[in-house]
């Protein structure tokens, strides 16, 4: 069994980092934060084998805690370390800012200082990240970081600061962080110290930044959903969604009704098509039209349906009677005209998906009964 400390285990990266421990086999973990006794600190520095060093300062009230929240703890740290006499595999969460000459960044750097001497003088292994902007769930917004704070912010209607709309953010999402950090805890390397990097790495300009988020916040009335096969958007949708109000996960979609029932569009999407949901009364017929290229797939949801077909150039009629129950989805050709009946004594549920979004302007939808 592999004996874990995280420092700074309640921050963002740590509780996420956490989080992911606990789903690993064979892992006893140790938390350190703040607010803890520092007797755990000392109990578990003398039970791990593998070290997360993720505490530090980063928002100070006075300048001087950068030095005593940095690079003084982690030398307090590494000197209960030698004290113990154990040695222990150190990741230690550093910043590119401590290639800056400012107060966080010197601080950062000297505290990387102090751990490789101490591998040097162990004969141990330090890992040193220094990580770009992190983002993800659970960062706190309106405090360091402009991911958050802009997710945060705009989900609420609340108003954003710009300072530089065309800076250049780099971005590592915290999932990433995880498990580059797991996978190190599973193949450590030998002796030393390293710099090892997250990857992948996103650049994006703030003024993008923020478009990107607001498009989220209206895809609730486009229903238009995002291109998740960027490998940034899907994790920036997630990160915006993990910040909604508690209140607001839920939301109305518009409905259009008349005598045969209600329906509502569910999701869009340029590459996926759309997705729409209806509810039909007993006796009622939709449909009666055919479509030239557009592909639709029909799923019976609840009640009963007749699913009628009829290539429009022949007098054929083709049936399929459907119920709820048995889960199965209806293809609608091009050249069929096509109708679906409620032929039992409930609302008959259906849940259709098309290959392109509704244009109104260009339908291909035609009007033509089935039976004439």
């Amino acid at each position: 069994m592999k004996r874990v400390l995280v420092t700074g285990s309640r921050g963002f990266i740590g509780s996420n980092l956490v989080l992911a421990l606990k789903r690993q086999a064979d892992i006893e973990i140790f938390e350190f934060d703040v607010d803890f006794p520092y007797s755990f600190l000392l109990e578990a520095i003398n039970k791990a084998d593998f070290i997360f060093h993720l505490a530090g300062i980063n928002r100070p009230k006075s300048i001087s805690e950068y030095e005593t929240g940095n690079a003084g703890f982690t030398l307090k740290l590494l000197e209960e370390v030698e004290r113990a006499n154990k040695k222990p595999v150190i990741v230690f969460s550093s910043s590119i800012q401590a290639e800056l000459e400012n107060p966080y960044g010197t601080s950062k750097r000297k505290a990387e200082e102090i751990l490789i001497n101490w591998a040097r003088r162990n004969d141990s292994v330090a890992v040193i990240y220094r990580l770009p902007n992190v983002f993800g769930k659970w960062c706190r917004p309106n405090y360091n970081s402009a991911v958050a704070t802009f997710c945060h912010n705009i989900a609420r209607g609340l108003d954003i600061e710009i300072t530089d709309p065309e800076r250049i953010l780099r971005l590592v999402y915290v999932d990433d962080v995880v498990q580059e950090f797991i996978h190190l805890l599973n193949d450590q390397p030998s002796s030393g110290s390293y710099y090892r990097e997250v990857k992948p790495v996103f650049e994006i300009k703030i003024s993008s930044l923020v478009d990107l988020i607001k498009s989220f916040k209206e895809s609730r009335k486009t229903l238009i959903l995002p291109d998740f096969s960027d490998p940034f958007i899907k994790r920036l949708y997630a990160t915006y969604v993990s910040y909604l109000p508690e209140n607001e996960f839920a939301y109305s979609l518009t409905l259009r009704s008349d005598k045969r029932g209600e329906l509502a569009e569910l999701l869009k999407s340029s590459t996926f098509g759309q997705m729409f949901i209806s509810r039909t009364r007993p006796g009622e017929v939709r449909g009666n039209h055919y479509h030239d290229s557009k592909v639709e797939k029909f799923m019976v949801i609840e009640g009963e349906a007749l699913l009628k077909f009829r290539h429009i150039l022949k007098d054929e009629i083709i049936q399929y009677r459907i119920s709820g129950k048995e889960f199965k989805i209806i293809d609608i050709p091009p050249g069929y005209t096509h109708s679906i009946e409620n032929v039992g004594h409930v609302d008959l549920i259906v849940l259709f998906w098309a290959d392109e979004i509704f244009n109104p302007e260009g339908p291909d939808t035609y009007y033509f009964e089935v039976e004439r």
